[in-house]
């Protein structure tokens, strides 16, 4: 993805993206999903967040103070505010962001592994890493027995379970909190049926289109990463630091041979 020719069909994908999402069915999916994010984002407090994905701003609900968007290239940039990079190569520092979401791109990024990673770099210890994915089993992936329609998004790509995602997050060192499941609607329908969005959000059904994955570094790692800020001692081992964890005994007995020379002069 850092030839121009990757840049230019990832820029291809992106607009056929955003033309799914501005479709009515694109729009109340996307409502539905927003829905699912707002009381996630809510909670959250912090400098940075970064948005991955093909429509516009999911989390503008989020008090984070910096939001950030992604486009592949310069042209599709829509704002100040707009990240343009490979997403698997995302030129930001470890972990910088208190929010990253990833919106239905892993389905169909060119290095899905490497682009997770980037994810996972950049989030905070205490930040949440958002994971929106299409439910392998659910009225839209009916769609995906066509052809023709496995052609075009949002049917094309590789759909994964939450399940698999769950190995795909423990090799990045962090951990499912929760799994909640958008969009659902009889097939055929738009996903507006309040009673249906209501009865699956409650009891939380994996019937919907789409799933949300929260995921947090795992805590282990992070009172790893805490317990070693702490050190007394300065790094290199106890070669190096062992005089600032004990008293120096060499310089104890020097002492007590000058208090005891003194004595003996009085």
């Amino acid at each position: 993805m850092s030839t121009d020719r990757g840049a230019q069909r990832l820029a291809a994908l992106y607009r056929e993206g955003q033309r799914f999402w501005s479709t009515p069915t694109g729009e109340a999916i996307r409502c539905a999903e927003r829905a699912c994010l707002g009381p996630v984002c809510e909670r959250l407090f912090g400098m940075h967040s970064l948005e991955l994905g093909f429509g516009s701003v999911l989390a503008d609900m989020c008090p984070v103070r910096h939001p950030m968007q992604w486009a592949p290239t310069r042209e599709l940039a829509q704002g100040a505010s707009t990240l343009v990079c490979s997403p698997d190569a995302l030129p930001l520092p470890d972990g910088s962001l208190h929010l990253v979401v990833v919106h239905h791109l892993l389905e169909v990024a060119p290095d899905p592994h490497h682009m997770l990673q980037e994810a996972a770099r950049i989030t905070a210890d205490e930040g949440r890493l958002i994971l929106f994915g299409w439910m392998p089993l659910s009225p839209m992936a009916m769609g995906r027995l066509s052809p023709a329609r496995r052609q075009r998004l949002p049917w094309r790509g590789q759909w994964r379970s939450p399940n698999r995602l769950r190995d795909w997050l423990a090799f990045v060192d962090f951990e499912i909190e929760r799994v909640d499941y958008c969009a659902f609607h009889l097939p055929g329908r738009l996903p507006r049926n309040a009673l249906f969005e209501t009865l699956g959000r409650r009891y939380n059904l994996p019937l919907g289109d789409s799933y949300m994955i929260q995921a947090q570094r795992r805590p282990q790692l992070i009172e790893t990463r805490r317990s070693g800020l702490r050190f007394t001692a300065p790094l290199g081992g106890a070669a190096f630091g062992a005089a600032r964890l004990e008293p120096d005994h060499r310089v104890a007995r020097q002492q007590t041979v000058q208090e005891r020379g003194m004595t003996e002069s009085e």
